[in-house]
């Protein structure tokens, strides 16, 4: 889709408020990456998941999403072989608790939402893994119950520091030392038990000086009584954290053998939180699905622009059907250039799959393109000035443009002398007409609108202003009117010769040609395909792993409207979900051109006794013949 258009028509701040409703960062990383669709049956998909999504919020009032993080960082650290932390292990044992629960309750929703519930039958429930991680780590440690060696030294720990707490208290009630301590505590610095002392005093207790006070007026002396205890209680730490990382090893190899799973589960858990945040957005707005074709068609019934207040005053448009283009007249600050943004921005919204705001009987487009032409594209950089730099907009348009494209043009023509900026404009529309585009265009010339009026295949559009004040209204009315260099320029920015030759021919004469596009121009209404393919582009031949089973199957037949696969294993036919296999080599390299690949699921002795009727062989026929009288022989 082309970013120009996007930036114009504020895309990109539509979907920021539908992120805003994730509750996770695994839904916004999809949601920065999604773009509009221009294949119908995935934007048909796309309508249905929010729809269905929407169903399930408004019976239930929330998802079950507790628990569930962004662990991409834990699966990336998995697939570089580093062992997890205890921080690492938690968080992925709360993700396959809440994956957990979160099929559960989609499996338990099927009859409101199927489509979303048939993919959480592809979720694996990991709770081995789970209680595993669970019983090995308490509190972001790992727990003395992980394993008998852990459990031994940890008391043995126990019982050094004992004894070394012991003989420190001795010290410290020992009357022969008062004087030389400086606090009666036992402190650890460096991992080592010490007994503050004065440093006037450091050489009359035995032991070994740890460290120095800021002021220097303290030494923190570890005594020579405990060194020995000391040195022992290091020897054990060290055990302590060998056994520690022996533990977190164990833990991240079984999560490495769940690899595949996990991603899955991210995968759909990512999927979830984009689609429910859709869905909360459609409560918000109080949106719905429109109705939807891939010919251009285009009704809007009180449909209001997204990012405007829900006050705003609503919109009823047409164009597609009776007529391709649409020419909309009227002074300034009257609302033509939200129109477009509007028709614009529901468009892309549409084909993002999210709800809009409008009333039943409101029908969406899927458009191979959309380009948008708005606003002052004035380059200081290039020193362009704003008519050229619309030219050569309009120029990069032409050159892209085919007869699915939807063209919003703000002020067609403007920015120079009005009779040629009026019939460059009315050349370039009639160029796009009969390319076979959908066009919507405002513009303050007489001069378009009359040529409007006369063409069959266009239709004037004013927007309604008040007759006493003159103040404008917001609402469109279907039906109603409301010398400078501009040919050379637009040669210059690589219009085609025979758009400005006949710009110039009206200029002159005031007479058009009314040529009609062609009919093959025009896409025709297809008959919809309800099967998704966006996720899940396998064909009949292709070799795949079946990832439960680590071997190799043969694509026969699908996937349904539910992603669901037919595949060949071990001369039978299984049903898997597309999410249970991953693709091994596609059936285009695995066979020569024209092979039939029908005869990979036919065994030899099927196929020659079918090739043999085929060619009339009379010992088939025979044995065929036979068979039907006596059927109970097989």
């Amino acid at each position: 889709m082309d970013f120009i258009t996007l930036e114009k028509l504020q895309y990109n701040e539509l979907k920021n408020q539908v992120q805003a409703h994730c509750v996770s960062g695994l839904g916004k990383h999809l949601l920065e990456k999604l773009e509009p669709s221009t294949n119908l049956q995935i934007v048909q998909t796309r309508l249905n998941e929010t729809t269905e999504g929407r169903t399930l919020l408004d019976a239930e009032g929330h998802i079950p999403f507790t628990g569930i993080t962004n662990i991409e960082a834990t699966i990336k650290s998995l697939e570089k072989g580093q062992i997890l932390h205890t921080t690492e292990l938690l968080a992925l044992s709360d993700f396959l608790r809440g994956c957990r629960r979160l099929k559960q309750f989609m499996e338990g929703h099927t009859f409101l939402a199927p489509l979303l519930a048939s993919y959480a039958g592809s979720m694996t429930e990991l709770k081995g893994l789970e209680e595993e991680i669970n019983q090995a780590i308490t509190g972001s440690r790992v727990d003395s119950r992980a394993s008998r060696e852990l459990r031994r030294i940890r008391q043995a720990i126990e019982a050094t520091e004992e004894k070394i707490k012991g003989r420190l208290n001795k010290f410290l009630n020992s009357a022969g030392n008062k004087t030389y301590i400086q606090e009666f505590f036992i402190t650890k610095k460096d991992d080592r038990f010490t007994i503050p002392i004065k440093a006037s005093y450091k050489n009359q207790v035995p032991g070994s000086v740890i460290e120095v006070s800021a002021k220097g007026a303290t030494v923190f002396i570890e005594p020579q009584t405990i060194a020995k205890l000391n040195e022992q209680l290091t020897v054990l730490k060290t055990e302590e954290a060998i056994e520690e990382y022996q533990i977190l090893a164990t833990l991240t190899g079984m999560a490495l053998e769940q690899l595949h799973p996990l991603q899955i589960n991210l995968e759909l858990v990512s999927h979830y939180d984009m689609v429910f945040a859709k869905a909360k957005y459609s409560k918000q707005i109080s949106g719905s699905a429109p109705s939807l074709n891939e010919h251009g068609y285009i009704r809007l019934v009180e449909a209001t622009h997204p990012l405007l207040p829900s006050d705003a005053v609503p919109l009823n448009f047409e164009v597609g059907d009776t007529y391709r283009s649409l020419v909309i007249t009227g002074p300034n600050a009257g609302g033509k250039t939200l129109v477009l943004k509007t028709i614009g921005l529901l468009t892309l919204a549409t084909m993002s799959g999210f709800h809009i705001h409008a009333k039943p009987g409101t029908e969406i487009a899927v458009f191979d393109q959309i380009f948008a032409d708005i606003g002052d594209n004035q380059s200081l950089e290039n020193a362009l000035s704003t008519f050229s730099s619309h030219m050569k907009h309009l120029s990069e348009i032409l050159a892209r443009s085919k007869n699915n494209t939807l063209l919003l043009f703000d002020e067609i023509g403007s920015g120079t002398e009005p009779n040629e900026g009026a019939a460059l404009a009315i050349s370039i529309l009639e160029e796009f007409y009969l390319k076979g585009c959908i066009t919507v265009a405002t513009t303050h010339y007489g001069e378009i609108k009359r040529f409007s009026e006369q063409h069959s295949d266009f239709m004037n559009a004013a927007m309604q202003f008040n007759p006493d004040t003159l103040e404008p209204q917001y609402k469109l009315l279907i039906g109603t009117s409301g010398d400078s260099n501009a040919l050379w320029i637009s040669r210059k920015m690589n219009i085609p010769e025979h758009v400005v030759v006949r710009a110039k021919a009206y200029i002159d004469s005031k007479s058009y040609t009314f040529e009609r596009v062609h009919t093959d121009r025009i896409k025709k209404p297809a008959a919809p395909v309800q099967a998704p393919t966006e996720l899940y582009p396998f064909e009949r031949g292709d070799r795949v792993i079946l990832t439960d089973r680590q071997e190799t199957a043969l694509i026969y037949e699908g996937p349904d409207s539910y992603g669901n696969l037919t595949v060949f294993y071990e001369d039978e036919f299984l049903t898997v979900h597309a999410r249970r296999v991953s693709l091994d080599i596609p059936a285009k390299d695995l066979y020569p051109e024209g092979y039939d690949i029908d005869a990979l699921f036919v065994d030899y002795k099927t196929r020659k006794r079918e090739h043999d009727i085929t060619r009339g062989s009379k010992k088939a026929l025979r044995q065929l013949q036979k068979e039907m009288r006596n059927p109970s022989s097989d």
